[in-house]
């Protein structure tokens, strides 16, 4: 899929007010500082449509991007910043479940997973409640540029094993880095397929 056009709608902490388009949506989601702003930005070929910081949790909305008119990147903040009050922490997650739980639109989330480090306890919870809500998703691995390749396949395999001893099967996974491009063809293109599907169904 060829990006032509990547534009910001609206970002709010609202469900209710997210775009009443029924366009396919594609949440991408995953711990502060995993590199998901850096990510989007690659995906898009958009230096800085997603905002990107050194500071953690800069991400503290649901942020609409309409793509080639005809679906939605959807940003969403990061899960498990310890530097927010608790009561920011329980709205971001409050408004983070009900996106989940209401977004009619909403075809696939993508979990984004730091390589380098061993399987995270919150993004094994967080990938169990995606499971257990019947929401489709997909993991990318970022900042795949900061490993060789012996390593990077030695870590996704590990990975993988982790999590077959609570999955049936495994979800769809991605290898990217943003700084070199790494991943965006097949993102692209496993979102290109997955709206096809949707078209021939309608």
């Amino acid at each position: 899929m060829l990006i032509k056009t990547a534009e910001f709608v609206i970002s709010n902490s609202d469900v209710d007010k997210c775009p009443k388009d029924m366009l396919p949506e594609y949440a991408f989601i995953g711990r502060s500082n995993v590199g998901k702003s850096s990510l989007i930005n690659m995906l898009t070929n958009h230096k800085n449509l997603a905002k990107t910081s050194g500071r953690p949790g800069k991400t503290q909305l649901i942020n609409h991007f309409l793509i080639n008119k005809n679906w939605f990147l959807v940003d969403l903040p990061g899960y498990g910043y310890a530097k927010v009050s608790k009561t920011a922490k329980r709205k971001f997650q409050k408004f983070i479940t009900n996106y989940f739980e209401k977004r009619k639109q909403l075809v696939s989330a993508f979990v984004l997973v730091d390589i380098r480090h061993e399987p995270q306890k919150i993004d094994l919870e967080f990938m169990e409640y995606l499971g257990i809500s019947e929401i489709p998703f997909s993991i990318i691995f970022t900042k795949a540029d900061k490993l060789k390749p012996k390593a990077i396949e030695r870590n996704v395999e590990y990975y993988c094993q982790e999590l077959l001893k609570t999955w049936e099967e495994l979800p769809p996974h991605f290898v990217s880095s943003s700084s070199k491009a790494i991943g965006r063809d097949e993102v692209l293109q496993f979102i290109g397929n997955t709206n096809l599907q949707i078209n021939t169904m309608r």
